[in-house]
């Protein structure tokens, strides 16, 4: 073990102590980390699948109608309270009363945290998105249990970092890395990484999403004649720049309604104290959804203030502003609202997700503009869109994203049939080494 590696061990395995010492003071973030335990009904070969939170989530569709098809148990993991939230919804629609799918918390990266994962041992392990952990991919390892890496993305700075080192070697013992675009493929090669593809990026196959609940008919019957705005995702600082566009743009089309959507659950009470500081009429999406349609031709915006709904919501508006890239430079999922026909506006800081903005671009599916010319491009959007004969079409998208299900599911294949038996440890139990990574996301995760 090298320098930085005893300094990580030392570094978590105190943080590990503090931890469970303060269990009960501590924010939820931490203790879903804390608490997370494998169920005791796994059976030996289990499928570990692994989101970190929201986003990588709503990746799992489409991948685990295919992984149920092995008849496998399947747990997933994920590192946040609003990761878990997600999962309490999406669960039971995901196992189709199979009985094979459960879903909790992901370990703390010690020993004490990845000791009931161990006892029935995995068949393989699969991580949307990055997430690199070094003492559960050293113990997998050990265990000859495959790491397997979908949708995988690096960005410069992760290549940049002073722990590099450290990265290389948890590279090393990835079986698998589906990359989503050439450019992460490249650095997971350049880092040694032993079986690198490019899978294409899941967020292009996404299925469609779960129907909306009783409640959304009496709202689209009260606001019916109305134009509607969706702006999701959005991030700090960016539900004043939307409020503001949207009261601008409500100059030309006074009718105009606004649903936004937080990206994060820890700001909707704020987003909510900004509405009631501006003097506007609003519902939340948590709260009671009124049977009188008065109340809704009364109400100017709806706060989204829940999880799962958004990709939805999308197919209501005429105009959908997707967050991330104008009080940000990450950007979020165009195609979202294009999949509905929805059309989109995005700012010009989309860095995260290049490899889909930039052909959506090219193809004329999707428009970048600044902060100052929301409201204008509101405005001519909604010029050439008849709110009572609204009905999306699709987008046709470019022919790149179409196949990346199939393609990722094809390499991950031969990990799901290897001997879940084979070459493990005889005993299941960990190095009396105590060692945490504390944190919503991975040691490394971009």
């Amino acid at each position: 073990m090298d320098f930085l590696g005893g300094i990580y061990l030392v570094a978590v395995a105190l943080a590990g102590a503090v931890g469970r010492a303060l269990l009960m003071g501590l924010p939820d973030s931490l203790r879903v980390r804390l608490e997370a335990k494998a169920p005791p009904s796994l059976e030996r070969g289990w499928i570990w699948l692994h989101a970190a939170s929201v986003g990588e989530l709503l990746l799992v569709a489409g991948l685990l109608g295919k992984l149920l098809e092995t008849s496998r148990r399947i747990h997933i993991t994920t590192g946040t309270q609003a990761g878990l939230e997600l999962l309490k919804i999406r669960l039971s629609l995901w196992d189709d009363a199979s009985g094979r799918l459960t879903g909790g918390g992901f370990p703390l990266d010690d020993q004490w945290g990845l000791e009931s994962f161990f006892e029935t041992p995995p068949g393989v392990f699969i991580a949307l998105e990055t997430e690199i952990w070094p003492n559960l991919f050293r113990e997998l390892e050990s265990r000859n249990i495959p790491v397997c890496i979908l949708n995988g993305r690096l960005t410069n700075r992760t290549m940049e970092s002073a722990f590099k080192p450290m990265l290389r070697r948890a590279a090393s013992r990835m079986s698998l890395v589906a990359a989503r675009d050439a450019e992460s493929a490249d650095r997971f090669r350049s880092l040694g990484a032993p079986n690198v593809v490019l899978g294409g990026n899941l967020k292009a196959e996404l299925p469609p999403p779960p129907a909306l609940h009783d409640g959304w008919k009496t709202l689209e019957a009260g606001w019916r004649g109305a134009p509607i705005i969706v702006a999701g995702n959005m991030v700090e600082g960016e539900e004043e720049l939307i409020l503001t566009a949207w009261k601008q743009a409500g100059e030309k089309f006074p009718d105009l309604r606004l649903i936004i959507a937080p990206r994060k659950p820890g700001r909707f009470d704020a987003v909510a104290r900004l509405l009631d500081n501006e003097g506007l009429s609003y519902k939340r999406a948590s709260g009671a959804w009124p049977l009188d349609l008065s109340q809704w031709r009364e109400t100017q915006i709806l706060l989204l203030d829940t999880m799962g709904e958004l990709a939805s919501v999308y197919s209501l508006g005429q105009v959908a502003l997707v967050g991330g890239g104008w009080r940000w430079h990450g950007g979020h999922n165009p195609l979202e609202p294009l999949r509905w026909g929805t059309p989109a506006l995005i700012g010009p800081g989309y860095t995260n997700f290049e490899d889909l903005v930039l052909p959506l671009l090219e193809a004329g599916c999707l428009q970048v503009t600044d902060a100052q010319n929301i409201a204008e491009n509101i405005q001519r959007l909604l010029s050439g869109a008849d709110p009572n004969n609204w009905k999306p079409n699709p987008v046709k998208l470019p022919e790149c994203f179409q196949g990346c299900l199939q393609k990722t599911w094809e390499y991950l294949i031969p990990f799901l049939n290897q001997d879940c038996g084979a070459g493990r440890k005889t005993s299941n139990t960990l190095p009396n080494t105590r060692h945490q990574a504390t944190g919503r996301q991975g040691f490394f995760h971009t």
